[in-house]
């Protein structure tokens, strides 16, 4: 393109800068780029994740995580509807492994309540009438706004109508480099000049607001998220989510079952600490940033036990008797023969507060006069990006007033 000002660019065309887009043109803005390192949209986070619209159980009361989850998901199954995109309203169960876990079950049921979620307590006779094959000690929890979706579906949908308003321009192909001044990027294809900057760069929204003197106590650790899938005449043994009590010291839920909206089923993802932003192989995906990972990795096991216990049980599911196991703990029927194999795997890029060693359990929104940067974008931020793209969007008009109009 010949004119590269301009007004509004964002960076990264996963779900949260193209939900972002999407909402500027409804809010009257013009001018508006979007560069994307990709040929495409949906490479990575947003395009390899397992479709769930979550319901906002797992989130602290008051987190962004917990106020935007919700409302995200209602606005996400309307405009599916409205496209005629693929949408079931599954509904999920949340189990426990044992009476050690009810507590826990307990709390989630509090949370969700909180947090605005339709959700029910239900006892193991109640379970086998939603999910047979389900198995819990007592009681269980039942979501009912929980869905799932076709996340390249809804990416490609959101590209066609940010493409048809004529006020969107993408620049696919381009990777942002560096600054040359103050409302200057440098890309692998040439400069481009903007007034206004929003980071939605996902693994690499970190990287991006350090160029700007943002966030230099954050370091991005990467989780790597495995599955297996049911073969397809064993598909018919869950119904619609299942999911194990999680560990609500850490950002992650477990492997767990989803039914997509094609029918199969899918077992995982794992969350294995992983040595790149797309180590998506064994070995595949390991740049130069790898060793520097990898001495994060030894830092943060030694001084947080959270992380420790992480990185000593995650890895042994790349071997299949070990995800087996774990997976096979939330039903009642499940045998090796019934599982296989899948090529889907995702990367978890994982905000880590340094000062205190600690994972960032929130989105984290950092800015100045002339940028904003969403880090840590991590689940639910699929389900919840067109409530945090409003919010966006405020926090620029707050700072911009009409211009860009």
């Amino acid at each position: 393109m010949e004119n590269r000002d301009i007004q509004i660019l964002i960076i990264g065309a996963g779900i949260v800068g193209l939900t972002i887009a999407r909402k500027l043109v409804e809010t009257g803005f013009d001018h508006v780029g979007i560069i994307e390192k990709e040929a495409d949209v949906g490479y990575h986070a947003s395009g390899r994740n397992s479709g769930v619209l979550h319901a906002g159980i797992y989130y602290a009361p008051d987190s962004f995580k917990a106020t935007s989850c919700l409302r995200g998901n209602l606005r996400m199954q309307k405009y599916c509807r409205e496209k005629g995109l693929p949408i079931e309203n599954t509904g999920k169960v949340i189990v426990a492994r044992n009476e050690s876990e009810l507590p826990v079950l307990h709390e989630l049921f509090k949370r969700a309540e909180a947090n605005g979620a339709k959700v029910d307590l239900i006892d193991e006779k109640a379970l086998e009438s939603i999910e047979p094959n389900a198995k819990t000690f007592k009681q269980a929890i039942y979501s009912h706004y929980t869905a799932v979706v076709d996340p390249k579906k809804v990416l490609q949908a959101l590209k066609a109508d940010l493409e048809k308003s004529g006020r969107v321009r993408f620049f696919f192909g381009y990777c942002f480099r560096g600054l040359k001044g103050s409302f200057t990027i440098i890309t692998n294809q040439g400069d481009i000049r903007y007034k206004y900057l929003i980071n939605a760069a996902g693994a690499y929204s970190d990287r991006i607001a350090k160029a700007f003197g943002l966030g230099n106590h954050f370091r991005l650790i990467p989780f790597k998220g495995i599955y297996h899938k049911l073969v397809e005449d064993r598909s018919h043994l869950v119904k619609g989510s299942i999911y194990p009590v999680p560990d609500i010291r850490n950002p992650f839920l477990g492997v767990h079952f989803t039914r997509n909206v094609y029918g199969e089923v899918y077992l995982g993802p794992t969350a294995i600490p992983a040595f790149g932003r797309e180590n998506y192989g064994l070995i595949r995906g390991i740049d130069s940033e790898g060793p520097k990972i990898l001495l994060n990795d030894a830092q943060l096991f030694f001084h947080n036990d959270k992380f420790r216990n992480v990185a000593l049980t995650e890895p042994r599911k790349y071997l299949f008797p070990w995800f087996f196991r774990d997976a096979a703990r939330l039903v009642k029927h499940l045998e090796p023969c019934d599982v296989e194999p899948s090529p889907k795997v995702g990367i978890r890029a994982q905000l880590v507060d340094w000062r205190t060693k600690e994972l960032v359990q929130d989105f984290c929104l950092l800015k100045n006069s002339s940028s904003l940067h969403i880090l840590n974008p991590v689940s639910p931020a699929f389900t919840s990006s067109m409530d945090l793209a409003d919010k966006i969007v405020r926090e620029f008009e707050a700072i911009n007033g009409d211009d860009g109009r």
